[in-house]
């Protein structure tokens, strides 16, 4: 079996694992309450309202980290980054830097291609106020860690905002990394270089409280795409 078919299996049992996950009670009440309750706009769709998983190319060099599925974009949709205002500016973006084949998704089963990247989030299901709780984060750290193991050909993690650079701090300790001190913080366009481990790299959450106040503009994510992009191009094989 070659690498990419091996990657490709291992991600569609993750998937399946991710999908079927109830390990936190919260979450499952409300993504299920969210997806039977419906927002106006989508009351005649029928809402995913499941764990979502990552998605993307197999062999991607690039993972895009986000925080979580938003309630009635991903938990309706059923793909990440989809059906909400994160995804209409993100997606352009991974258009224009030549990751995405169209510059819009709306929904699983449009065609949508990811080149080279791969997208997902530290929590996997929508969570109330979009903010996971520190356990729940906990939790869903095992599907990160398996998503990192399956991207074999991973060069570079794009932490949008945070918590998905905590997440990813604390994936790369788990898998035998020993952070700096004082512990790396994050920034817009924070680097971090640790030997035999994808780079990790900062971007603001393409959110609409960071796009609509200018905190994060087209630019500034075209920017750190480009730069994902070089490290991807030139950092060794872990």
């Amino acid at each position: 079996m070659s690498r990419r078919a091996s990657s490709s299996l291992t991600l569609a049992r993750l998937a399946a694992d991710v999908e079927a996950c109830r390990a936190c009670p919260r979450l499952v009440a409300w993504r299920e309450e969210v997806a039977r309750t419906r927002r106006r706009a989508h009351r005649d769709e029928i809402y995913w309202g499941r764990g979502v998983p990552g998605f993307g190319d197999p062999d991607a060099r690039i993972l895009l980290l986000g925080l979580a599925p938003g309630a009635h974009g991903a938990n309706r949709t059923g793909r990440m980054f989809t059906g909400d205002a994160s995804g209409v500016f993100l997606w352009p973006a991974l258009h224009r830097a030549g990751l995405a084949s169209r510059p819009e998704s709306l929904g699983r089963d449009d065609g949508l291609d990811l080149r080279d990247a791969f997208v997902s989030n530290a929590a996997r299901c929508a969570p109330p106020g979009n903010r996971p709780d520190p356990p729940e984060l906990r939790r869903c750290a095992r599907f990160l860690d398996r998503e990192l193991a399956a991207l074999g050909e991973l060069r570079v993690v794009v932490a949008l905002g945070a918590i998905a650079w905590d997440a990813a701090l604390r994936a790369l300790m788990r898998a035998g990394h020993a952070l700096p001190r004082p512990r790396p913080r994050f920034g817009h366009c924070a680097e971090l270089v640790l030997p035999g481990a994808p780079v990790l790299l900062g971007c603001y959450h393409p959110s609409q409280q960071n796009t609509r106040t200018g905190k994060l503009t087209a630019g500034m994510l075209d920017e750190v795409l480009a730069r994902a992009r070089s490290i991807s191009r030139s950092a060794p094989a872990r």
